[in-house]
């Protein structure tokens, strides 16, 4: 039997049901977290509720009782005997009206659980023609609003890419659809700040605080320049995944050197914090 957690308590998937009136469904109207769960645990859970808040308060969602998320994702994760796999958290404006208006309901709260495939260690992008708005109201908050990213992604993957990347409006490196992305150059590892309209990445961030990698803008033809010795895509699904094609073309190194250190500490931070 498979469990999903919604509005407080389980119920069996099959029973999951929203209206079709949910502000989330009708308008896009929430916010989620996808987290990797490892040996039962959902790894840095409190940073990603930290940042579901932070992405509630900034579309205007009240607040969130985060203590009772976080007990629904420890009572689901037992339900369903999910050890090795990913969790998703998503909450929505609520029932409401066929608008963008918000009516003052409760929110929905749905938590759910899947198994975790190992992600390979390499992954083709392709570089959008479209822009990330780093100005936008949604910049740096993970919204439902996911249309955008869905139409790139399956643009690149009609290209063969697995994953898009993009710049944003002044033309500067920025993101993929569901990853934050690294450049390598004279050795030394790098990502586009915050400021440049990407979500903060759970992964980016501690690759970033623990691993001692540096925030630094890079204009998109970085990707283009003969300088670049390697680069990577990180998610929590994903850790730390070598990028082996730019627009078709075969980088220099897939898992490139740097890629495969930041890699291999990232699965030792991984370990050391679920004993921790």
């Amino acid at each position: 039997m498979e469990y999903v957690w919604m509005n407080g308590g389980l119920v069996e998937r099959a029973d999951a049901k929203i209206s079709v009136f949910d502000h989330g469904l009708v308008t896009g109207d929430g916010v989620f977290e996808t987290i990797g769960v490892y040996r039962g645990v959902a790894f840095t859970l409190t940073r990603h509720l930290e940042r579901l808040e932070r992405s509630a308060k900034g579309i205007g969602l009240p607040s969130l009782d985060l203590a009772a998320i976080r007990s629904g994702v420890i009572e689901l994760l037992e339900a369903n005997s999910c050890i090795e796999g990913k969790l998703r958290i998503t909450v929505t404006g609520g029932e409401s009206v066929l608008g963008s208006d918000r009516t003052g309901s409760p929110l929905s709260v749905i938590i759910a659980s899947s198994p975790r495939s190992e992600a390979p260690l390499t992954a083709k992008i392709q570089v959008a023609p479209w822009p990330r708005n780093e100005r936008g109201i949604l910049a740096g908050l993970k919204t439902i609003s996911y249309a955008e990213n869905v139409a790139a992604l399956a643009w690149a993957q009609s290209h063969g890419a697995d994953e898009v990347v993009f710049g944003n409006t002044i033309g500067n490196l920025c993101e993929g659809s569901g990853t934050n992305i690294f450049v390598v150059l004279d050795g030394e590892a790098y990502t586009p700040p915050l400021s440049c309209g990407a979500l903060g990445g759970i992964t980016r961030e501690l690759i970033v605080e623990k691993l001692g990698v540096s925030e630094r803008d890079f204009p998109l033809d970085v990707l283009y320049d003969q300088a670049l010795q390697e680069c990577f895509l990180s998610s929590s699904i994903r850790e730390a995944q070598g990028i082996s094609h730019i627009d078709g073309k075969p980088t220099k190194s897939a898992p490139g050197p740097v890629t495969t250190e930041i890699e291999r500490e990232f699965s030792k931070l991984i370990a050391k914090m679920l004993e921790d």
